[in-house]
């Protein structure tokens, strides 16, 4: 008896707040019920014999409805209901995730004597992500070996690891801790942390876009995402301001971040 229902994503991942809610042809509401967290619809109660609508919603969804005829045992089979994120794709399903370096990077550029860019990289870093089913609640940590900075330049990257920069001997790693999560658009955030550099903690937002989620080639579930923010060095205490006869700074005052990033669900797979 009752009405029997599933709730998914169009990847197939079960949408486990919705709300379903059925109403008889005169539009009054005759049954009301909330998806479990399988994404499933069950409800005990029988209703009378004839043709209902059953709209389903679930908050950042665009609502959607179906008929359904009720027989005479009093029971309703509505299958399975897909769900489409209202303004983009879909989201990633909740649980931890953890950053894939090999198919991921993380990037910095500083403006060089005023004309140009320098584009450095970091080789070594990781980290996780906990993807909750209140997506404000996600978190974020990722951690970074500091001496792995690389711009194609050796004696470059030797003075960015000495204490005129990243002093990687006293500051190894650079983390990031997120605090929170808010929307900025179709699948865009801004995530709120916190980030520890050169042995200095600032808040740091960055500018998150959401790229999509699929399957990968050893079995399992990708994730991307690509996220930008923009520091500024003295806010870190790097104040090593090195000026060229012009009058030019050498380096820029500021540095921007660019992370394209690959998460794989659960823990890597064992190399």
């Amino acid at each position: 008896m009752g009405l029997h229902a599933q709730v998914r994503t169009r990847d197939g991942w079960a949408v486990q707040h919705a709300v379903v809610t059925v109403t008889d042809m005169t539009g009054a509401q005759v049954l009301r019920a909330a998806a479990d967290a399988d994404g499933a619809v069950r409800t005990g109660e029988a209703l009378a014999p004839g043709p209902y609508t059953v709209v389903v919603t679930a908050v950042g969804y665009a609502p959607a409805a179906a008929t359904a005829l009720v027989t005479a045992s009093g029971r309703a089979e509505v299958g399975t209901v897909v769900l489409a994120r209202a303004g983009g794709v879909e989201l990633p399903p909740p649980g931890a995730w953890s950053l894939d370096p090999a198919h991921s990077s993380v990037g910095a550029v500083a403006q060089h004597l005023g004309i140009s860019s320098v584009h450095g990289r970091f080789t070594d870093f990781g980290g996780r992500i906990e993807i909750s089913q209140d997506l404000a609640a996600s978190r974020v940590e990722a951690v970074i070996a500091a001496a792995s900075v690389d711009t194609g330049n050796g004696l470059r990257d030797k003075h960015l690891r000495s204490p005129d920069f990243l002093d990687v001997e006293t500051y190894p790693e650079i983390t990031y801790r997120s605090s929170g999560l808010s929307p900025a658009g179709p699948d865009r955030w801004t995530v709120h942390g916190v980030l520890a550099l050169h042995g200095v903690e600032r808040p740091v937002d960055l500018d998150l876009t959401y790229l999509g989620t699929g399957p990968d080639p050893w079995g399992g579930v990708r994730a991307a995402f690509r996220a930008t923010a923009e520091l500024r060095r003295e806010d870190f205490a790097m104040n090593y301001n090195q000026v060229v006869q012009a009058g030019i700074s050498a380096i820029g005052t500021t540095l921007r971040v660019e992370l394209d990033i690959q998460a794989v669900q659960g823990d890597l797979p064992q190399a």
